[in-house]
C-alpha cells in the first residue's frame, strides 16, 4: 500500500499538531456555546475523533454521508445525500468538520442545506485546502494546511474506498489512479 504513494505530505506529528492548533481556535470561538459538530462521511471520521479531542467546550456530535466523486477522482457536481442528520439543528452553533476541501460544490450544497433549516451559525473546518481548485464560492473559517493540486491518501481520505487507514497523508503516484 504504502508502495503506492509519492511522498508523505503530512505525517502523523504533524496532523497531531494541526489538530490541537484548531482546537485550541475553535474552544476560543465557541466558548459557553454548545457546539454541534458535523463530520462529512466517511473522509473526515480520523479527522473529526482527533479534533474534537482538543475543543473544550460542550458538543455534540451528528454525521451527514454525501457524495459527489462516484467511484472516480473529480466531483461530477451532482451531489447526493446519503445520510441526513439524526437530530434537529435549528437554533444550533454548527461546526462542518471536512477533510479536504477543494472544488467546494459539495460544501456548498450541505452548507445552503443545512442554513435553510434556521442555524444559529454555521463555519467550516477542514485539515486540508487546495484553493486552486475552487469552482464554488465557499472557504473554511478553520484551515489546517493548504495543499498542493495533487491527489492525497491516508487519515481518512481515500481512492476507490483504499488507503483510509494510513495514519499519515500522502500523495498518490498518478499511475495509481490513471489506471
Amino acid at each position: 500500500m504504502r508502495d503506492d504513494l509519492k511522498e508523505v505530505l503530512l505525517d502523523e506529528a504533524e496532523i497531531e499538531g494541526i489538530c490541537k492548533d484548531l482546537g485550541a481556535k475553535i474552544t476560543e470561538a465557541y466558548a459557553g456555546k454548545p457546539l454541534v459538530c458535523i463530520g462529512i462521511l466517511k473522509g473526515s471520521v480520523m479527522f473529526m475523533t482527533d479534533l474534537i479531542k482538543h475543543i473544550d467546550t460542550h458538543l455534540a456530535i451528528d454525521f451527514m454521508d454525501v457524495s459527489s466523486y462516484h467511484g472516480g477522482t473529480e466531483s461530477t457536481g451532482e451531489v447526493q445525500i446519503l445520510k441526513d442528520l439524526s437530530a434537529s439543528i435549528e437554533g444550533k452553533d454548527l461546526l462542518i468538520i471536512e477533510d479536504i476541501l477543494e472544488t467546494g460544490t459539495t460544501l456548498k450544497s450541505i452548507t445552503e442545506l443545512l442554513e435553510s433549516r434556521k442555524v444559529n451559525s454555521l463555519e467550516i473546518v477542514t485539515l486540508l485546502d487546495k484553493p486552486n481548485r475552487r469552482k464554488a464560492d465557499i472557504e473554511a473559517k478553520y484551515v489546517g494546511q493548504k495543499i498542493p493540486d495533487e491527489f492525497v491518501v491516508g487519515y481518512g481520505l481515500d481512492y476507490a474506498e483504499k488507503y483510509r487507514n494510513l495514519p499519515f497523508i500522502g500523495t498518490l503516484k498518478p499511475e495509481i489512479y490513471s489506471k
